[in-house]
């Protein structure tokens, strides 16, 4: 469960002190990290990499 908790204080860090702008930064960084992650081993890999 550490992870978790680390999870609910960065939730509880971001309602406190009012940085909502961190939200969509955060967002698209644990999209980004998704998208690398499951197209590492797949064939869809080149099609990605040409994208950026």
């Amino acid at each position: 469960m550490p992870k978790f908790n680390l999870l609910k204080e960065f939730w509880q860090y971001l309602l406190s002190n009012k940085k909502w702008w961190l939200t969509p930064i955060i967002i698209m960084l644990l999209l980004l990290s998704m998208l690398i992650f499951f197209t590492q081993s797949s064939a869809v890999a080149p099609f990605i990499y040409t994208l950026f």
